[in-house]
């Protein structure tokens, strides 16, 4: 099989980047990263929010062309079916897709006030009460996942594109010391130690560029 190419931006910063990135290591897709400088005008209006799409991360392979993230997943879960990425009962499938295109397509107020900084970290972080509601309905969709699948993951035993799609939230209530129930704090803790997680987070740190609109102090 063509080995493909996962055209991203910054680790530390883009969390669409992660998700991509996360998808196709959850797929067993051999990718080859390409990653587009910060200064890059495209890069930097998509990391603060000025821009109306995304495109990055983008995935190339076999003659395919693919920007858009939830647009990934299915052309993985397609070309891997037995990755599992998606749960393989049609209930469960259809509630990922659900809470996986929710956060697509919102929570825009959580996006704007927590931006994702994995090399930050600050204490007692007082969040923008705009963004509340969307910390409660994450933590709601965690909570009704959790319950029915008994966890670790949102669908159980194995990471999908659920968890693929909420993992740089989890990175975001760390960095502003969002305060969580059990349930959710051990979930997010899951993710942290998740392989893939540990190993992007680890490179994210070591990256030598800053963004300096996001790396004010709070």
């Amino acid at each position: 099989m063509a080995r493909a190419t996962l055209t991203i931006s910054s680790k530390n910063y883009s969390s669409w980047s992660l998700r991509g990135w996360l998808l196709c290591r959850m797929a067993g897709l051999d990718v080859q990263e390409q990653v587009m400088p910060l200064d890059d005008p495209s890069t930097k209006a998509e990391l603060l929010l000025l821009s109306p799409s995304f495109l990055v991360p983008c995935l190339t392979h076999d003659g395919a062309r693919v920007w858009d993230t939830l647009a990934i997943a299915e052309y993985l879960a397609e070309l891997k079916p037995k990755a599992g990425i998606l749960p393989s009962d049609r209930i469960q499938r259809a509630h990922c897709r659900a809470i996986a295109g929710e956060m697509h397509s919102g929570f825009y107020n959580l996006r704007s006030a927590l931006p994702m900084n994995l090399r930050a970290h600050y204490p007692d972080f007082k969040v923008w009460n705009g963004a509340l509601p969307d910390i409660d309905r994450i933590v709601t969709i965690w909570r009704e996942c959790l319950t029915a699948s008994g966890g670790p993951f949102l669908f159980g035993a194995k990471p999908t594109v659920a968890d693929a799609m909420y993992a740089p939230v989890c990175t975001r209530f760390v960095t502003y010391d969002v305060k969580l129930d059990a349930p959710c704090k051990a979930y997010c803790q899951t993710i942290l130690a998740w392989a893939p997680m540990a190993e992007w987070i680890a490179a994210a740190k070591s990256e030598p560029e800053e963004l300096e609109e996001l790396d004010v102090e709070f």
